[in-house]
């Protein structure tokens, strides 16, 4: 049988989270309910509701919540008493991570990169990337994007764009200069062109920077996409001037455009990758740092993190990558639904005057506003599907379901977020709800 999302209609008991959680959460706000079990799209609350789930932990869980083959593969190592926690000591789920990765990811695409297991979430792995950088270059300028998101600890925070998340800082953030993205003045300015007038200046005030650090999909700023041709003209930049190329993938990486790296068939090859978020398959921390191997001038214990070897999250991620990457079909699956998902938020929007963003299964529609987001989004958890928004005003409602759902459970979900925008701006543009 077919699940349904239903909502629960209790109200919420939060009074442990309110006096003791830091006021800091935030998804917890718009989505108010304590959950207590979940498995592939769908999350359940303790009061018997249930939950489609099109936020995916961010794009940690493009596989889903507890896949039985990553769930199973877990459990066999912990009853046979696997290493959880192992420094960067060798063990047997470190090898089989990595020989996996090299036979189903590096391999195929040609691609030779070192990896370093850096601390467990995103923003360790750019740490390390720039850090890298700046070392190999002797170079301190890093040159990042407009409305780019890279993480919150203080390097990874200069990089990124947000004013919201800046502030929190609470010292100068600087060594960054932050240029224009693709499109963000516009079709018809070429930014990439700017950077180079900027860089080839001597005048211009833009020092010779250590990397360039782009996301080919901006998650957190609001799923804008780059165009291949805008990316590769930046890779050429970065080359040009002697920096080194980071595509920050941890997001947009991990099938969610379509393809296992956001970059493939662009034309370009990073030097630098970064992935996190949905590498563990299951939402276990874990994140990489992947270079060519010449850059790879680390001295032993220059950069570590004590949850550098969380083997817990090396043998989901190897059963991750034996199950959906093998061969072609899943990623083929991933570029037929990413086209199911296209066509509706295109026909959603036409409906309302609106536009869409971003690629493959990392989608959005732009409403106009943050009020307007924020009440759709509302709209749609009333409904049982859990939903979130991005962008500079957190203007665009996004689509992150689970690479793995079916189209049944995406247009069902679909449904209930056309059902809320019209809902929302019929009454706006004078048309009958």
């Amino acid at each position: 049988m077919t699940l349904v999302p239903r909502p629960s209609r209790d109200a919420p008991e939060t009074d442990i989270f309110d006096r003791r959680e830091s006021r800091v959460r935030s998804y917890s706000r718009s989505i108010p309910r304590q959950f207590t079990r979940a498995e592939s799209v769908w999350l359940h609350d303790g009061s018997g509701g249930q939950y489609l789930d099109f936020l995916s932990g961010c794009s940690s869980l493009n596989y889903g919540h507890n896949h039985p083959v990553l769930k199973q593969a877990l459990l066999d190592y912990i009853a046979a008493d696997g290493i959880a926690h192992g420094l960067d000591l060798h063990t047997d789920a470190k090898a089989d991570f990595l020989e996996a990765f090299e036979q189903l990811i590096l391999a195929p695409r040609q691609l030779d990169y070192r990896a370093m297991f850096t601390g467990p979430t995103g923003t360790n792995a750019v740490e390390a990337a720039v850090k890298l950088a700046r070392k190999i270059t002797g170079r301190e300028l890093v040159i990042a994007f407009t409305n780019g998101f890279h993480g919150m600890t203080l390097g990874a925070l200069a990089c990124t764009g947000n004013a919201g998340k800046r502030n929190g800082a609470g010292v100068p953030l600087s060594h960054v200069s932050h240029e224009p993205f693709d499109g963000y003045y516009g079709p018809d300015v070429d930014t990439a062109a700017l950077l180079e007038q900027r860089l080839s200046d001597p005048s211009s005030g833009l020092d010779a920077p250590a990397a360039v650090l782009v996301e080919t999909v901006q998650g957190e700023g609001g799923l804008n996409a780059a165009s291949p041709e805008w990316l590769r003209a930046i890779a050429g930049i970065a080359r040009k001037y002697g920096a080194l190329l980071i595509v920050d993938d941890i997001q947009a990486g991990c099938g969610r455009t379509g393809s296992f790296f956001s970059f493939e068939g662009m034309g370009f090859t990073p030097d630098i990758v970064t992935l996190a978020k949905s590498l563990s398959g299951m939402g276990l921390p874990f994140a990489l740092t992947l270079f060519r191997p010449e850059l790879d001038v680390w001295e032993p214990g220059e950069h570590n993190g004590t949850f550098r070897g969380n083997n817990h999250a090396f043998v989901t991620a190897a059963a991750a990558l034996r199950h959906f990457w093998a061969d072609g079909s899943f990623q083929a699956d991933i570029v037929r639904r990413g086209e199911l998902l296209h066509s509706r938020l295109e026909q959603i929007a036409k409906e309302h005057s609106l536009s869409t963003r971003g690629r493959g299964m990392m989608r959005g529609i732009d409403v106009g506003s943050g009020d307007a987001a924020s009440a759709i989004t509302q709209s749609c958890f009333a409904q049982g599907l859990i939903i979130e928004t991005s962008g500079a005003h957190d203007e665009i409602v996004k689509v992150l379901a689970p690479l793995t759902i079916d189209d049944v459970l995406l247009n069902t979900g679909l449904d209930i977020l056309e059902t809320a925008i019209g809902a929302e701006l019929a009454p706006t543009l004078g048309v009958a709800a």
